[in-house]
């Protein structure tokens, strides 16, 4: 039996300052402090990047606790990190960094895409991992948009890519260490799709661009309402694109733990992050100049 998830929250995705950039911060946002797994979603962009506009250009920093990832819709970032890897994702492509107990990474347009110009567009997602998994051994995964799964909508107008997690028996091929789904779509107008998403999950649609009509209730619009939870019941979300639309879906099993957080770190106790401080100033998450 198919059941629609009711809706839990609709918000819209306000602009902050985050340095010398603006971007869209939906999560945490009005009241909502995750969406566990999820602890933070950033959409920055479409950025006019050239040689005389380059704000997004962001110097070697280090994590530790959590799995920050890269979806690129525009463009193409540079990505270099502590354990060598070096890494140029385009539009579509994804990179997902389990921080584990620390590591350190830089992300910028490429000196080619900066010289020549152009959009860049993207979102950053913060997926927590549990108490028993915050020390495991970083690693990185990049995918390109060609090797990521995809299934078209029987009306042959949305495409839903599979990042992570699975859909209708296909899986996506990022390893991930809790149980998440992390899809986007690629919706025409007049588009739609139905999408399962287990019951105890928590979840979310996010809207990057267009217009999007939600379970038959609730509307998403650029500018407006960009974001919609949901309740952990039912099964299946819907969605109908009213003009050509590009969207985020989201969901996980919660992890239920208490979270201390302090900047680039995401631990369960605070003693846990001052270690976390001792230890990047101390070269124990590697180096990266």
């Amino acid at each position: 039996m198919t059941k629609l998830k009711t809706i839990q929250h609709t918000v819209t995705s306000p602009l902050v300052n985050m340095g010398p950039i603006r971007l869209r911060q939906p999560l945490p946002s009005q009241g909502i402090e995750n969406v566990d797994p999820f602890l933070l979603l950033h959409h920055y962009g479409p950025y006019a990047i050239s040689e005389f506009n380059n704000p997004f250009d962001l110097g070697p920093h280090p994590h530790r606790g959590f799995e920050p990832i890269t979806l690129l819709f525009k463009g193409e970032q540079f990505h270099r990190d502590s354990l060598g890897n070096e890494m140029v994702v385009k539009a579509g492509g994804v990179q997902w960094t389990t921080a584990g107990r620390g590591i350190i990474h830089a992300e910028a347009p490429t000196k080619e895409f900066v010289k020549k110009g152009g959009d860049l567009e993207g979102i950053q997602l913060w997926l927590n991992l549990p108490a028993k998994d915050k020390m495991i051994t970083p690693n990185y995964q990049h995918l390109e948009d060609e090797e990521i799964p995809k299934i078209i909508s029987k009306d042959q107008k949305v495409q839903l890519n599979i990042i992570a997690g699975n859909q209708s028996d296909v899986y996506g091929k990022i390893l991930t260490q809790t149980v998440v789904n992390v899809f986007t779509a690629k919706a025409k107008e007049n588009g739609q799709i139905e999408i399962e998403i287990p019951e105890n999950h928590q979840s979310l649609i996010y809207l990057l661009d267009g217009e999007i009509l939600i379970n038959d209730t609730a509307v998403l619009q650029k500018g407006a309402h960009q974001m919609v939870t949901f309740h952990q019941d039912g099964n299946t979300i819907k969605f109908e694109a009213q003009k050509e639309s590009s969207i985020l879906i989201l969901s996980g099993a919660p992890i239920k733990e208490k979270i201390t957080q302090y900047g680039p770190y995401v631990m369960n106790t605070q003693t846990e992050i001052l270690e976390a401080m001792r230890d990047y100033q101390q070269g124990k998450m590697g180096y990266l100049y």
